[in-house]
């Protein structure tokens, strides 16, 4: 096993739960195997969901496959990928194939990501993704007080009267604030919000008013694991594959939730081409999955880069070449 670093830098600032990201490091994990196969993965670790950078490099160095489960999640993605990738090549098909699914999947949905705008540019975002063909959108909440990112769902909803909305609070609400914000939110038939209470509180889920609101779990998984969101009231489940651990791991969850009555949700956290690829694909193994946050390469300075997943019409095409992404130039990729 071999591996590389690599770098992109963010062509805005994006905010998280776990702070803004500006630049995006990782590193580049190939496979050769003795018949001249190779797999290609991506590490790209981000603290707050992931090791250290420099942790990541540490675990990477000297690793067998083997030892595949004894590694940190980006560490372990960046390997499991690489397994992956080989043997989908070897079998002749694309990865969301190896990944169990029979039939060809051309596309995933994807929701539109409008962030913490202000009312008039939610608007305006808003109107932009119906004119691209989302049917659903993403928007941050809890950054402003409630009654402001109520208005903003107000005016999403306004100049798309059949978009599917989303929020996302990352955690902040109180159980007070967030009791006060699903009633207002019924109003506007707001699909889900996304962490409205801070991760540690998975019982509080229990107290939020049963107004159609769905609730869905990102940071909680990572806080109580699958068995204790399995047995909670979330309604959607959201998979980071990076932060999991790998594209096989985020798959596994994935079925879990779903026969648990919980619907899947795959995005990233902002990984580079490859790894996106690789999410791309785990959505594709998913029977009727619902809109994901993959509409996310655009946000990376990729340079020359084909993108190996292109986003048009509000879904994401699926690679169909055998493997993951062969259409990524490895030369190109620093």
């Amino acid at each position: 096993m071999n591996f590389r670093p690599f770098a992109f830098e963010l062509r805005e600032p994006l905010a998280t739960a776990a702070g803004d990201i500006a630049r995006r490091e990782g590193f580049l994990v190939t496979l050769d195997g003795d018949d001249g196969s190779c797999g290609v993965g991506e590490a790209c670790p981000l603290p707050g969901w992931t090791e250290s950078y420099d942790e990541c490099r540490d675990a990477l160095s000297d690793v067998t496959p083997a030892e595949l489960d004894t590694l940190p999640p980006a560490a372990r993605h960046g390997l499991a990928l690489a397994l992956l990738d080989g043997d989908a090549r070897d079998d002749g098909v694309p990865l969301y194939r190896h990944l169990g699914r029979d039939e060809r999947v051309e596309t995933v949905p994807a929701n539109a990501t409008v962030g913490d705008a202000s009312t008039e540019q939610t608007r305006e975002r808003v109107t932009d993704a119906v004119d691209e063909g989302y049917t659903c959108v993403k928007l941050k909440a809890a950054n402003r007080p409630l009654d402001e990112d109520i208005k903003r769902v107000a005016a999403a909803r306004e100049v798309a009267p059949d978009i599917g909305i989303r929020l996302d609070a990352n955690g902040s609400w109180t159980r007070d604030t967030a009791n006060r914000a699903f009633e207002k939110l019924a109003a506007f038939d707001v699909s889900y919000v996304e962490q409205p209470l801070p991760a540690s509180d998975l019982g509080g889920l229990t107290a939020l008013p049963d107004t159609g609101v769905g609730v869905a779990l990102d940071e909680g998984l990572y806080e109580h694991g699958i068995d204790a969101v399995l047995d909670s009231e979330a309604d959607h489940l959201v998979l980071k594959p990076m932060a999991l651990g790998g594209p096989d791991v985020a798959l596994e969850l994935a079925r879990l939730a779903r026969g648990a009555g919980i619907e899947p949700v795959v995005t990233t956290t902002i990984d580079g081409p490859i790894a996106r690829a690789a999410a791309v694909h785990v959505a594709a193994a998913i029977p009727a999955v619902s809109a994901c946050g993959l509409a996310t390469g655009s946000l990376l300075a990729t340079g020359d880069i084909p993108d190996p997943a292109p986003v048009g019409g509000g879904v994401v095409t699926v690679p169909q070449k055998d493997g993951n992404t062969p259409a990524v130039l490895l030369a190109d990729y620093a």
